[in-house]
């Protein structure tokens, strides 16, 4: 039946037929295939209007869990401060580990941390340490919305403090504290960052064509454009050496990456990722996903089951009209 036939064919399947798709694993070919979500009782997150840490991490364990070989939720900042320390909490492998921080430009901070020296220059230094670690356990840190690394959370040891705009629980960093990252996962020794903006409001923005083309392989559908308030400047990244991007998420504008994967380099070695998404609020927790889900590239393995005699092919012939 071709092209110039008057019939064409499909074929049926039965309802009792089952299709299954198996993502491959990230990680299950040697290094990381851990995924930790933040999902701390006891910190407050900000510029995630509309949701809660907790929601976000639940939508995100259900996106993300079938393509890591482990999924930790982290349940309060003491867990927190296990893996920062490099200890495992089920048994998993620590090294090599995607860290998503759901608490928007607030990241929680445990106990022992909330003292000299990290409270310097309103805990910067504390930021820094997270870069340092980030960098020394070859992690991919993951900031979903806003200003990555904006405040600090603990809702019991900070529980005084509060972020200028009546969130208690919480101190501002500022600026200092994405200069302070990047200064930790760079490799660079701590010097009191600088306060001048390392963001930049640039409007509209849209997928990159990597991205936007993997969305139909991986089923996940953001707006293809979305508003950027916080986009991280161009000229601002020169003074950290060794830093690259891994993968634009958004296009460039106006001198500005709205929303990339940064790695650091050490040769050709990759030592530590940041994600970040300088989006305005609320997170759209589908372009994490998909941001990381493009960046690792995890295959899609698609199956067919189906029993004898339950498809069948049906023909269909034209039928010829003709007229007066």
């Amino acid at each position: 039946m071709g092209i110039g036939s008057d019939a064409a064919s499909y074929l049926v399947a039965s309802s009792n037929v089952t299709f299954r798709v198996v993502p491959e694993k990230i990680g299950e070919h040697g290094g990381g295939g851990t995924l930790y979500i933040l999902n701390c009782s006891d910190a407050n997150g900000w510029w995630i209007t509309g949701y809660t840490a907790h929601t976000l991490a639940e939508d995100l364990y259900n996106l993300l869990s079938p393509y890591f070989q482990t999924t930790i939720m982290i349940q309060n900042t003491t867990q927190l401060a296990k893996i920062l320390n490099g200890t495992a909490i089920q048994g998993e492998k620590v090294e090599g580990a995607v860290i998503i921080n759901t608490f928007g430009e607030a990241v929680p901070i445990p106990t022992e941390y909330c003292k000299a020296p990290y409270w310097d220059d309103k805990y910067a230094r504390y930021c820094h340490f997270l870069g340092n670690m980030t960098r020394l356990y070859n992690w991919t840190w993951a900031s979903i919305v806003g200003y990555p690394f904006y405040y600090v959370s603990n809702t019991v040891s900070l529980k005084d403090d509060q972020n200028g705009w009546g969130i208690w629980g919480m101190n501002q960093t500022a600026q200092r504290g994405m200069y302070a990252f990047l200064q930790g996962l760079t490799n660079m020794a701590y010097v009191t960052p600088d306060t001048s903006d390392i963001y930049k409001s640039v409007g509209v923005v849209s997928l990159s064509s990597q991205v936007l083309d993997l969305c139909n392989y991986y089923g996940i559908y953001p707006s293809p454009y979305q508003t950027s308030t916080r986009a991280i400047q161009k000229s601002k990244l020169t003074a950290y050496p060794n830093l690259t991007i891994g993968l634009l998420i958004f296009n460039e504008k106006d001198g500005c990456y709205p929303g990339a994967l940064y790695n650091h380099m050490n040769g050709t070695r990759i030592e530590g990722s940041l994600l970040a998404l300088g989006l305005t609020r609320t997170p759209d927790i589908r372009l994490t996903a998909l941001g990381l889900l493009s960046y690792y590239r995890p295959r899609l393995y698609r199956s067919e089951y189906t029993a004898t005699g339950t498809s069948r092919l049906v023909v269909l012939q034209l039928g010829l009209v003709g007229g007066v």
